[in-house]
């Protein structure tokens, strides 16, 4: 399933005192009179992309605004799991990313992901993902030379070299980071070497023991308490049999009641065995207790020699890691060091042996990139200008300009070459810039022209046009209808239109109405069944009986309609 923005929610923004857009996939037409507010929809699109936020916007007598955009992931969710987890955002529940922002009269600015705060910076990244905005003041991601080089790249198969490409330059950047390591002065390379050598050394001279640690402290406390472990052994010995009312003294005579007992009442025999048992038990604890004692020995100098290494561990441990495992692993690390550092210079002779390679590959693989590039270009151009003819550019020009530089220093993971694309709408005109074209109606048909072309190549899957009707009119009207049409069945488009031919291509029609409530201007937005289309057709059309006939034409299936 791709992604849809299904539900986006406004609060007290311009003439929006509380609206909720419930979205379809497919081409959705948002149409209305104007100055109903339908510019609105944009503004709140743009708010949740993390544009600028325009306190004057606001709601009049409102202290806050808010907007809410509900996107079905789909295919997008294995790309966002770990973008939300890496920004410690929470994850998308049922399939749904939750965008929100907010802002207030005072100024205070606050956006949202899944519920979790985070930064207008990712907000803005996100949405670079989600949408593209084609109209006045918009966030279009066609006019990045940087995403044009990756759609011409998708357009001509040209991914898997791209990244081999990527992988050369990603080599390259690990070899110079190696080589930056090893290159210092003489006199810091004599102090790193030295600093390496007394840590190797003092670890290795420690010869630590994993779990030692333990170890040692449970015997510190053993020699530590000698005379007291001697003491308390002996105290027990007594008890069971040294002293005049010891207990297996006690225990005997006891045992001479129960024989007696047990000689009057067979019965009771079984008292006088468990009086033997106890009686064998604390013979038993008095064995042990002996052997106990006789191993107790007070011994100042043991005592030292733990002490000693239990201060050398202590301070090991304080340089090189918590335990004495983490104190063998930096040893490790460090010898590994010194090492490189003693064998610089071989070291050094085998990067630079690589970076030539590495070189050569790029300058190779970029010119091969480019090479290809330049073969799918002519192809792209004659599409797009295909296009644009029937969207009323007869006689425009499209070039999608290619420049390569062959200094493998300036590459960037694009490759080694530099993408504008160009257009000059009128014969005899030099071609700009997209991003240089002033009209924001031409531009947007430039734009849709470009996404019809692209439309399996563009990720970005929600595309929102406004003015893309500006000067157009007759069959250009029917075009750009049908080619949105064909554009939504790859992605959700959402079209912001005067003209009815464009409106009546869409699968689902919203109305922006405006009227009066409680002494407030307000506006609403509702969807549209087929006679409520009709009506609203009609009206874009002049009104009367034929544009309401007119208008129940547009909406016949294209192989229906009368010739």
């Amino acid at each position: 399933m791709g992604v849809v923005l299904s539900v986006l929610r406004i609060k007290n923004l311009a003439l929006v005192a509380d609206l909720t857009l419930e979205l379809e996939p497919g081409f959705c037409a948002i149409t209305g009179e104007t100055g109903t507010g339908k510019s609105v929809i944009l503004g709140a699109l743009n708010l949740v992309l993390g544009r600028r936020a325009d306190r004057g916007a606001l709601r009049s007598g409102a202290d806050a605004c808010s907007v809410e955009a509900v996107f079905e992931v789909g295919s997008l969710a294995g790309r966002l799991g770990p973008f939300l987890e890496e920004r410690g955002l929470e994850p998308c529940e049922a399939g749904q990313l939750v965008l929100k922002r907010s802002f207030t009269a005072s100024g205070t600015n606050r956006q949202f992901v899944n519920g979790s705060a985070t930064t207008l910076a990712t907000l803005e990244e996100m949405g670079g993902w989600l949408i593209d905005l084609h109209g006045p003041h918009d966030h279009q991601s066609l006019l990045h030379p940087r995403l044009q080089l990756s759609l011409v790249d998708a357009y001509g198969g040209l991914d898997a070299l791209r990244e081999a490409f990527a992988g050369h330059l990603h080599h390259r950047a690990r070899l110079r980071e190696a080589k930056a390591a090893l290159i210092v002065d003489e006199r810091t390379y004599a102090q790193q070497l030295d600093l390496l050598r007394h840590q190797v050394r003092e670890i290795t001279e420690a010869r630590l023991r994993p779990g030692e640690r333990a170890e040692l402290e449970a015997e510190h406390s053993r020699v530590a308490n000698a005379a007291r472990l001697q003491e308390l052994t002996q105290g027990a010995l007594g008890t069971l049999g040294d002293a005049d009312d010891a207990t297996l003294t006690s225990l005997g005579a006891v045992g001479r009641s129960l024989q007696e007992l047990a000689r009057i009442d067979p019965g009771a025999q079984a008292l006088l065995d468990l009086q033997g048992q106890a009686t064998d038990l604390l013979r038993d604890l008095q064995a042990g207790l002996s052997r106990y004692a006789d191993r107790i020995e007070v011994d100042p100098s043991r005592l030292a020699a733990l002490e000693e290494r239990l201060d050398l561990l202590q301070s090991l441990q304080r340089k090189y890691g918590g335990t004495p495992e983490e104190v063998l692993a930096f040893g490790a690390e460090a010898r590994a060091r010194l090492e490189a550092l003693e064998g610089r210079d071989a070291e050094l002779e085998r990067i630079d042996a690589g970076l030539r390679e590495v070189e050569s590959r790029l300058a190779a693989c970029g010119r091969q990139l480019s090479e290809h590039r330049r073969a799918v270009l002519p192809g792209l151009n004659r599409a797009a200008e295909g296009e644009l003819a029937s969207l009323g550019f007869r006689q425009s020009r499209f070039e999608a300009g290619l420049s390569h530089d062959p200094d493998t220093a300036r590459a960037t993971e694009t490759g080694m070459d530099r993408m504008e694309f160009q257009f000059a709408p009128n014969p005899g005109e030099p071609a700009r810039p997209l991003r240089s074209i002033a009209s924001s109606g031409e531009l947007a048909r430039v734009m849709l022209a470009l996404k019809t072309v692209l439309a399996d190549q563009d990720t970005v899957p929600v595309l929102v046009f406004d003015e893309v009707d500006a000067n157009v009119g007759g069959e250009t009207a029917h075009a750009v209808g049908q080619k949105m049409a064909t554009i939504a069945s790859r992605h959700q488009v959402l079209c912001i239109t005067h003209l009815a031919p464009v409106a009546a291509a869409a699968g689902t029609h919203f109305q922006v109405i405006k009227e009066v409530r409680d002494g407030r201007t307000e506006s609403r937005i509702q969807r549209l069944d087929r006679a409520e289309r009709v009506a609203e057709l009609g009206r874009m059309l002049g009104g009367g009986q034929a544009a309401q006939w007119h208008a129940e034409d547009l909406l016949k299936p294209s192989g229906n309609r009368p010739a």
